[in-house]
């Protein structure tokens, strides 16, 4: 039989160095993962991600950091390679990814738009495809999305609109790589308690969003705590592996699709 717990895994995470990215590598290391690859971006997150390297090595597997601009097909090739070659060939891969903007469309100019579809869908496809030559037969792969995938709303059509055809990949990505035995799902929280989401919201914004969901007066700050998002994660790389090709809003019921 497969084993499907995280114990002996080796696991990749694409920003992997903080926020939602560091709390799972921590978290995976504490339930028994062998290594955990920690990618970040560039300099800015150095140090986050050598602190999340010791903090997982303090737990008790391997770590290692692995800086990348992911927003080049080449780049996510080499990022695999070069964590087959340090750490094994992963058996989970994690993309964390993603880049906000909220503006009318009338205001996203062209670099904009082409920088919002590089980094929230492109990056998403090369990851989906490498992952699939890269992770182990019976591995898993989960992409973070947006719940703002079952909204109607206006202002985020540059970044909601760029996550949304990761749906479609994931879809795809399981279809073609379920012979194998591997699971894909994507991830949409709802807005997160991070620095993350603070910069695109202004102060009427954010106070509307941490009264939102039908569960806000229940969580911390009415946001999405990423420690109510690390279990679903946990839970779909390992027990939940049953569940493929699906697309799953997890956000106290923000929105629903």
């Amino acid at each position: 039989m497969t084993d499907h717990t995280l114990k002996g895994k080796t696991v990749l995470i694409a920003g992997g160095a903080k926020n939602l990215g560091g709390l799972i590598a921590r978290d995976f290391a504490q339930h028994g993962a062998r290594a955990i690859a920690v990618h970040y971006n560039s300099d800015t997150t150095r140090q986050d991600a050598e602190a999340t390297v010791t903090a997982v090595k303090a737990a008790g597997a391997e770590a290692a950091a692995f800086q990348a601009d992911l927003t080049s097909a080449a780049a996510m090739e080499k990022l695999f390679s070069d964590v087959a070659a340090t750490l094994g060939q992963p058996d989970i891969a994690i993309n964390t990814v993603g880049k906000v903007l909220k503006k009318p469309m009338a205001e996203v100019s062209e670099a904009e738009f082409d920088e919002m579809s590089a980094v929230n869908a492109k990056s998403a496809f090369f990851f989906l495809k490498e992952a699939g030559k890269h992770v182990r037969d019976n591995g898993k792969i989960c992409t973070l999305v947006t719940s703002l995938l079952g909204a109607y709303t206006p202002f985020y059509a540059a970044y909601a609109g760029m996550k949304a055809p990761v749906e479609h990949f994931t879809r795809a990505a399981s279809k073609e790589l379920g012979a194998r035995g591997i699971s894909v799902t994507a991830v949409g929280p709802g807005p997160m308690d991070t620095p993350f989401f603070y910069p695109a919201e202004g102060a009427d914004a954010v106070a509307y969003h941490k009264t939102a969901a039908a569960l806000s007066p229940f969580s911390k700050t009415g946001l999405t705590d990423i420690h109510d998002i690390v279990p679903w994660i946990r839970f779909l790389v390992s027990e939940g592996w049953w569940m493929t090709g699906q697309t799953v809003l997890v956000n106290g019921g923000y929105t629903t699709k």
